[in-house]
């Protein structure tokens, strides 16, 4: 159970991911946001195996997964960059919002996404 403080630090952080079809794929996206600073950090996963349907067929291939941690203001900015370097036609973008969590690193992802940083 977080106390009322640790909330209200949360409120505004969200949590982006995306998957890409390579690990070099997900370097690129991971890099150009971080050093774009619209994401405190940025986590790659993988390989996984994605099953979805596109143009009528399921597919299944593999893929890596790139969660990024960023403030919700910075959201409109993170999705431009990403689909600035991401190789799909239509990439998968989600943001969940941090409900609580260590009110340090909180501060943390706002801090380093203030500096600014261009899509």
């Amino acid at each position: 159970m977080t106390k009322a403080g640790d909330t209200v630090r949360a409120e505004g952080t969200v949590r982006v991911e995306t998957t890409v079809d390579t690990e070099d794929g997900a370097q690129r996206v991971a890099r150009a946001v971080i050093e774009h600073q619209v994401g405190a950090c940025a986590q790659i996963s993988g390989p996984i195996t994605s099953y979805y349907r596109w143009e009528g067929e399921v597919q299944n291939d593999p893929e890596w997964i790139v969660v990024i941690k960023t403030t919700a203001d910075r959201l409109e900015t993170l999705t431009a960059r990403i689909l600035d370097v991401h190789p799909y036609d239509v990439p998968e973008i989600v943001a969940v919002p941090v409900v609580g969590g260590n009110p340090a690193y909180l501060d943390w992802v706002r801090d380093e996404t203030r500096a600014g940083g261009t899509a």
